[in-house]
């Protein structure tokens, strides 16, 4: 379909920058949430890396299953903490982008989706190589499947973006029914990782299916947060005069915390309404929370708001490495710590998952801050926007 030729007589809101040269300031809100959002879907898998067995014996069970008492509690609420609400979180600003992508087509009169397809194709070839070559869990190629399904919906009445979310929540919420009710819950039984890097390499391409079954869930809970994403920015969700909608936004994640809370100590039998269902309404919230928070703020940036600003422009980039490095630093092939803190005591096996996430959270935070003071953006953006040919939009001075 073609893009609307007066974005002013178009449904999308208020639109920051100027038509005529399509210039569009960056919105100093969104890297916060952003940056926030790849330091907290770390430590929802860093409990993978951390796993002694590597991903595949989390699929079985858990990785608190052979602890008990207190260690175990500790480890479940720990997870509980990031477990989907942060990737949700970060799915929901994938939205917010498409939209921001969405009415730059729009501004310069271009048809879309048109060249966003190929750029949701790079995306979907950088997925797959970081899926074979790093991480058995990648969410880029279902994220750039889903954008293809949303390119073609976001330009769309408010009718039919409406009618869409509702098709895909429901199927999730069947889907999501389907596996929990099915004999066995959502474990799969797989063999034992292998411990050199090509063995993982082969596993990886062996397990294909099932390592990338996720994506049945990923793509209509994307739609969903896409195109919800897209509907809070035209709302002016992320602007001083959106107050209104945020505390709508707040109650939908307070609705669904305790829903979290039950579901993550439920045992592995609830693991997928927990991740899929009751974590993206807690997602929900806390793009609230933090938007009112910078907000309120207004224009002072402490240590921690420059740190989350950078990562949050470098996200791509951030995301690929902190798995890069936590690879390295707890598979066999590597530093092999994974192996050495499994024979540790169950405290100590419980509390250096968290410390592990700290340590790597900080390194690639001050290499995004380092990076950002000689670039405009991070290494795989640079590549991104190279091979796309996506113009490079002004920066905001901080």
């Amino acid at each position: 379909m073609g893009a609307e030729r007066d974005p002013r007589r178009s449904p999308l809101g208020p639109v920051p920058g100027d038509f005529r040269t399509g210039a569009s300031p960056r919105i100093p809100v969104l890297d916060v949430l952003r940056g926030l959002a790849i330091l907290g879907t770390f430590a929802s898998n860093v409990w993978l890396f951390a796993a002694p067995g590597g991903p595949a014996s989390v699929l079985g069970g858990g990785t608190a299953a052979d602890l008990s008492g207190a260690p175990a509690a500790l480890e479940t609420f720990l997870r509980f903490l990031a477990n989907g609400k942060f990737l949700g979180l970060l799915t929901l600003l994938f939205g917010v982008g498409m939209e921001l992508q969405y009415r730059s087509a729009v501004r310069r009169g271009l048809r879309w989706p048109g060249r966003y397809l190929w750029r949701a194709t790079v995306l979907l070839v950088e997925g797959l190589v970081h899926y074979v070559l790093v991480f058995e869990f990648d969410v880029l190629m279902g994220y750039a499947i889903t954008s293809m399904v949303v390119a073609y919906l976001i330009g769309r009445s408010e009718r039919v973006r409406t009618a869409a979310i509702v098709a895909a929540g429901t199927a999730q919420v069947l889907l999501v029914g389907l596996l929990t009710a099915a004999p066995g819950g959502p474990s799969v039984a797989l063999p034992p990782t292998p411990p050199g890097y090509l063995g993982q390499v082969g596993m990886r391409l062996d397990q294909w299916g099932v390592f990338r079954a996720e994506i049945v869930l990923i793509v209509p809970s994307g739609v969903v947060l896409f195109l919800l994403g897209s509907r809070l920015l035209r709302s002016g969700a992320f602007g001083p005069g959106g107050a209104r909608i945020r505390r709508r936004m707040m109650l939908v994640g307070a609705c669904g915390l305790p829903l979290n809370l039950l579901t993550s100590f439920g045992g592995q039998r609830w693991f997928l309404v927990d991740r899929y269902l009751c974590a993206p309404l807690v997602a929900v919230g806390l793009a609230a929370v933090v938007t009112s928070v910078v907000l309120g703020a207004g224009s002072r940036s402490g240590p921690f708001r420059r740190g989350m600003t950078a990562v949050g422009r470098t996200s791509l980039s951030c995301y690929v490495l902190q798995n890069v490095v936590a690879s390295v630093l707890c598979y066999p092939w590597g530093l092999g710590l994974a192996g050495v803190m499994a024979g540790a005591g169950e405290w100590t096996r419980v509390l250096w998952v968290p410390l592990l996430w700290a340590v790597v959270c900080a390194g690639f935070t001050l290499a995004a801050t380092g990076w950002l003071r000689r670039f405009d953006r991070g290494p795989l953006e640079l590549v991104m926007h190279r091979v796309t040919g996506t113009p490079r939009a002004p920066v905001t001075p901080r």
